[in-house]
């Protein structure tokens, strides 16, 4: 079944939760402003609930959304690696915000490179988007993987085919010092 992208903002904005494709790999997403839709994805996916997901963005200005202010090196830094496969956890002091961060007061953050997605999310606003795998398992790399993962609990999946990538490459900014968490698709040095 093909979804236009006027039902999958539909289905997104009504607390719908979905698989989508990014610029890396399949992820499990929802919007991140709904607390009811990011609950239904950590049950889904059987998530440590004390795990916080990383979040897309459609452009630097929605980091506003959350409440995140950042430092001229964090502005630097994101600059030279956005769009991109790179996910940098940011401060996220915000009480309103405990659903996401998970009590870490930090919320990793991507503004993907892949302009399709790029597109939907500055029409629905920031995605959760976990990978689409239950935890501990390997990430799907095509919806007939997924579909065995998730089944109907979802309520739509878009598929483009196998995406055979490299998760993002996940980093922690503090005093001006760049903790690469998870080396990913972009390599950044330490």
């Amino acid at each position: 079944m093909k979804i236009s992208d006027k039902n999958l903002i539909k289905i997104l904005k009504a607390d719908g939760v979905g698989v989508l494709p990014s610029e890396t790999l399949y992820g499990l997403m929802c919007l991140a402003l709904s607390k009811k839709a990011v609950e239904r994805v950590y049950k889904i996916r059987k998530r440590n609930p004390e795990k916080p997901c990383i979040i897309l963005i459609s452009e630097i200005a929605d980091l506003k959304l959350f409440g995140v202010k950042l430092k001229d090196f964090e502005k630097k830094f994101l600059k030279k690696y956005w769009p991109g496969a790179v996910s940098v956890v940011l401060d996220c002091q915000k009480a309103k915000f405990s659903y996401l961060h998970r009590g870490t007061k930090t919320l990793a953050f991507r503004l993907p490179k892949y302009e399709t997605l790029q597109k939907l999310i500055s029409k629905t606003g920031p995605l959760l988007a976990p990978s689409a795998n239950p935890e501990g398992l390997v990430p799907a790399l095509t919806i007939s993987e997924a579909k065995k993962y998730f089944g109907d609990e979802v309520d739509f999946y878009v598929n483009v085919g196998k995406l055979n990538k490299k998760p993002s490459t996940l980093v922690k900014i503090k005093d001006d010092e760049v903790e690469v968490l998870r080396q990913g698709s972009t390599k950044i040095k330490q």
